[in-house]
């Protein structure tokens, strides 16, 4: 099927562009190409210009042969091939579609011509090889490299060519851009160098005198910024709009900071004029307008506290405390309690190293009567009211007494240590808070407790002869501010001094307990 290649009937036009790369194509070659055809055909002017040239050597002494020829083209070709020009002048197009073509049409034309040339070379080497061998083929390559001239323009050596080509390869507004840039460069140092040199000219009294004013500017600044943050007192007027227009609490509260400041610091701070019973009223004032108190109680915080410490102690109280609960270790242990908890989606943590029973609740999806509550295995219950049952350290079998035991929080955690033994008296003066302690003792599986109602300054009366007396006496609720907000305004000095009188009554009833 299909005609079969016959290598003796086709006439090869000359190697291609891979068969010139490889070493040995003309050799393969010449294997195909008759001699008979090669003689017959006629020379390219390239190969002719070629077979002079050897002619011409061959009849030259040595001495002439040695010396290089001239670059350039023989007068046999000059008049039909002349070198092309590296920068060709024309005609400025009339408009942008003009220009294309141009550089377009151009471009086709260099492209045939390095074809043409390939072919030609091609041709020749493949004609050189059959007639004349290697040797001969070296010498023409030499002579090759001497006669070839660079398509774009003359030979001209060295680093101009080079320009050359690459101005060539840019396009009219490429050069245009990149002469404005080297412009710009060369501008650009020569001001730097001029600001140099200026700066080396300048006298050392000048630099000195520019240097002392940009202190003094500097302290001026300074000075300026320290009058602006100097704390005032407000005039008179001020004080009457403050009584007529809403309150800016950010604005006092920024000025309880700033007066406390000046308090501390009073001999360097404080302006002048001013005495310091004016600025602790003006605090005072203040610190009733922001955290909502009365003056009594104010007043009383501030002969508690140092100054530096009160804003903290009135912030503590604006705080939510977390809730504690203690585990009732007659029931349950706190590692299953907490457990059981978890699995309720309770947040939780220990309350402390200082506690073996009590655990902090941070958050709870469940309301507060969940089964294990209501079972008696924990008791809510603040961490503070801890402390005193653990100052008590009561022990078993032993006889005590909580006082003022309402709610039952710390009769039932004193019954916890002493592991139901012993007995436990419970009293309380009000009735109605009992109904609370016999509820807690009931759930939390207490046995060893006694209830009853007495006022507790009469109760060495009633009975005496106790091993330990827990007294949790009345007070004023200042601690408990977070809990309950109305104590702020709720107490007065009378409150003060009526709990004061009766905590000491207590006391002492405690006291004659002990010694029967």
């Amino acid at each position: 099927m299909g005609r079969k290649l016959d290598p003796t009937s086709t006439v090869k036009r000359g190697p291609g562009r891979k068969s010139r790369k490889q070493k040995g194509a003309e050799t393969e070659l010449s294997k195909f190409i008759p001699d008979e055809d090669t003689t017959a055909k006629r020379l390219s002017s390239r190969g002719r210009k070629r077979a002079a040239k050897r002619v011409l050597n061959k009849k030259k002494p040595k001495d002439a042969a040695q010396e290089k020829p001239k670059k350039g083209f023989t007068d046999e070709n000059s008049k039909w091939l002349t070198p092309a020009k590296r920068k060709r002048k024309m005609e400025e197009p009339e408009n942008e579609d003009d220009s294309d073509e141009h550089w377009e049409n151009e471009e086709d034309m260099e492209e045939e011509e390095e074809q043409t040339k390939k072919v030609a070379k091609g041709k020749k080497s493949a004609k050189l090889e059959v007639e004349g061998g290697e040797e001969e083929e070296e010498e023409e390559d030499d002579d090759d490299d001497d006669e070839m001239v660079d398509d774009y323009g003359a030979a001209d050596g060295g680093s101009g060519e080079e320009e050359g080509e690459s101005d060539g390869e840019l396009l009219p507004i490429e050069r245009a851009a990149a002469k404005a840039k080297k412009m710009k460069e060369d501008f650009d140092l020569g001001s730097d160098e001029d600001e140099d040199s200026d700066d080396e000219d300048e006298p050392e009294e000048k630099k000195k005198s520019d240097s002392d004013e940009d202190d003094e500017e500097d302290d001026t600044v300074q000075a300026n910024m320290d009058d602006m943050d100097a704390f005032k007192l407000p005039g008179a007027e001020e004080s009457a709009k403050e009584g007529i227009l809403p309150l800016d609490l950010k604005t006092i509260h920024q000025r309880i900071k700033d007066n406390i400041e000046v308090l501390c610091n009073f001999s360097t701070k404080r302006e002048e004029g001013k005495e310091r019973a004016e600025y602790i009223s003006l605090l005072k004032k203040d610190l009733c307008t922001y955290y909502s108190y009365n003056h009594f109680l104010i007043e009383k915080l501030m002969d508690l506290f140092p100054l530096s410490e009160l804003v903290d102690f009135l912030e503590a109280n604006e705080i939510h405390r977390p809730v504690t609960i203690r585990t009732n270790t007659l029931k349950t242990r706190r590692r299953d309690l907490a457990q059981a908890l978890i699995n309720r989606g309770v947040n939780l943590d220990p309350l402390g190293k200082w506690s073996k029973v009590g655990l902090v609740i941070y958050d709870s999806s469940v309301p507060c009567a969940t089964p294990e509550y209501l079972s008696g295995q924990y008791m809510l219950q603040g961490a503070s009211s801890f402390l005193p049952v653990m100052a008590l350290s009561p022990q078993e079998g032993e006889i005590v007494l909580d006082m003022s035991s309402a709610p039952g929080g710390k009769t039932t955690y004193i019954a916890q240590l002493m592991r139901n033994t012993g007995t436990i008296v419970a009293n309380d003066a009000n009735a109605d808070r009992l109904k609370s302690v016999v509820g807690n003792i009931h759930r939390l599986g207490v046995t060893n407790t006694v209830v009853c109602n007495y006022d507790g300054r009469q109760f060495p009366k009633v009975m005496g002869g106790f091993d330990r007396v827990l007294l949790d006496a009345p007070c004023s609720g200042t601690g408990v501010i977070a809990k309950d907000p109305a104590v702020k305004t709720s107490k007065d000095e009378a409150d003060i001094q009526r709990s004061a009188h009766l905590q000491k009554e207590l006391i002492l009833a405690c006291h004659r307990l002990r010694q029967r």
